[in-house]
């Protein structure tokens, strides 16, 4: 199955570091945080990658294309022809997919114009900046019991997001954007797909958040799987600070033992 992963906005309210480098970018610890979700995902077997790129993206092209100069010991032998020796090769079962979908497309837009990557498939979507400890292989066991367009992880965070009004079915009855609220479900990301969420989504401008998953939601098809444990994304300079934090301690909870 592939997993789809939105890394082409321009991050403006972490424009401290974006001014340099997309957010997918920012390195948390030794690392960009792309990888960090890419790993997760590769834990439970998905391996199989389609980037979205827009603001910077070639410097994602770059790191993938140089993925071995940027992650391995190198030796440069300028007296030998110019031969490079790769150290410490680091293998990873990846298959990655990058694809420009315009620099001021919207995230539904984006998500449209990866559609030819993706076909007539059940796929992973997920934002470019958030981790968690979510058992992906639960998400998609949840997801194919309820049969819904979409199941979206939903996490509980203080209201700076989207709030969700689930059901005891586990139903979105309603998706409201950025609600003022304190302590409501919110989208989390790590969301598992139907081919058919891509008539939700009219063009480039449509954000993703809005239209697509207020009507997914009226529609009845929009299911929420409640994760209740770690959950962080990576929204401002304080959240990569925390984040830093937390994996320089050596415990990570997202990390891949």
């Amino acid at each position: 199955m592939k997993v789809v992963i939105l890394a082409g906005g321009m991050g403006s309210r972490i424009s401290e570091e974006s001014v340099l480098k997309p957010k997918p970018m920012i390195e948390i610890g030794d690392m960009p945080i792309l990888l960090h979700i890419m790993n997760w995902y590769s834990h439970f077997g998905f391996n199989d990658f389609i980037i979205a790129c827009g603001y910077k993206g070639y410097m994602i092209k770059e790191y993938f294309s140089n993925y071995y100069l940027h992650n391995s010991d190198i030796t440069f032998d300028f007296s030998a022809q110019n031969e490079i020796t790769v150290h410490s090769n680091i293998a990873q079962p990846w298959k990655v997919t990058l694809v420009d979908t315009g620099l001021n497309t919207m995230t539904g837009g984006r998500i449209k114009r990866i559609q030819k990557y993706v076909g007539n498939e059940q796929f992973m979507l997920t934002y470019g900046d958030g981790l968690s400890d979510l058992d992906i292989n639960k998400l998609l066991e949840f997801h194919n019991k309820h049969k819904k367009f979409i199941t979206l992880t939903a996490v509980l965070q203080p209201g700076r997001f989207g709030i969700l009004n689930i059901d005891e079915n586990s139903d979105i009855l309603s998706f409201t954007e950025k609600g003022q609220d304190d302590g409501g479900w919110i989208n989390g990301g790590f969301m598992v797909c139907e081919p058919k969420i891509f008539d939700y989504i009219e063009g480039d401008l449509t954000y993703f958040e809005r239209e697509p998953l207020e009507n997914l939601a009226r529609d009845r098809q929009l299911a929420a799987y409640k994760h209740n444990g770690f959950w962080q994304c990576m929204d401002m300079q304080r959240d990569k600070i925390f984040l830093e934090q937390i994996w320089v301690s050596g415990n990570a909870p997202w990390k891949v033992k």
